[in-house]
């Protein structure tokens, strides 16, 4: 991870009407940082990624990346959801490739970039599958692949293994942090599962209830790859917990 900012967010407010939700928030992510967010639920997590995305406006502050004014337009910006977001009536290789695609990258570059990805994720087997002949585990292979297929400045993350069982889960991230590891992506990923944000980040943002601010920012700095049973691993669960769960 270098020291240079990558995302900046300056007195980012959000209101819906007399609700505010986002209250004033101002943080820093450095590049190639992998910045996990927790909070309560229904505190404003999906609202903050949403008016990273730009699918909501936001009332005051301003976000940018590498400098400049965040745009999806204009910006290599990559967004995993909850939900399964495949396309039934392609492929697995041609949902991995249709990011680059839209992006009229060269076909051999296209091919080469899939190839490698479906490697890494175990799917190159399955290349030729639709997603209906798909378990849930792989087709979030297949949305983490597309997205890293892309080389996106910033990938954002909405619990995407919120409806997965712990076994998957723990292998699913694995394969997401070989990826982080081998493209230098920079990432946002949102979770209400602590012991997933301690497994996975550099560093974690605790959000407070409505209207939201950063409660704290925590450094881990745990070697990986990481033991949940090591003890230092279960002293910084044990720290978010605390800070989510008293108020």
């Amino acid at each position: 991870m270098s020291e240079e900012v990558k995302v900046s967010v300056k007195n980012l407010t959000k209101s819906f009407g007399d609700l505010l939700v986002l209250n004033d928030i101002s943080f820093d992510v450095k590049d190639h940082e992998f910045l996990c967010i927790v909070g309560p639920t229904g505190c404003g997590k999906t609202t903050f990624l949403n008016s990273l995305t730009k699918l909501y406006d936001i009332d005051a502050g301003t976000i940018t990346l590498g400098g400049q004014p965040i745009d999806p337009k204009k910006q290599n910006i990559a967004y995993i959801f909850q939900e399964y977001s495949t396309m039934e009536w392609l492929t697995v290789e041609e949902n991995i490739g249709y990011g680059l695609r839209i992006k009229h990258v060269d076909p051999a570059i296209i091919k080469e970039r899939v190839a490698n990805v479906m490697e890494i994720v175990g799917l190159t087997k399955y290349a030729n599958y639709y997603p209906r002949q798909l378990s849930a585990s792989m087709l979030q292979r297949v949305v983490i692949a597309r997205a890293f297929a892309v080389e996106p400045e910033l990938l954002l993350m909405d619990e995407p293994y919120g409806q997965l069982d712990l076994q998957l889960k723990y292998h699913l991230e694995d394969e997401l942090l070989n990826l982080w590891k081998k493209t230098g992506t920079t990432v946002i990923f949102i979770t209400h599962n602590i012991e997933e944000a301690v497994y996975l980040s550099d560093r974690i943002l605790v959000l407070t209830n409505k209207p939201t601010k950063i409660k704290q920012s925590l450094p881990n700095n745990l070697p990986r790859p990481r033991k949940v049973s090591d003890p230092d691993f279960i002293k910084l669960r044990n720290e978010v917990t605390d800070l989510i769960k008293w108020w």
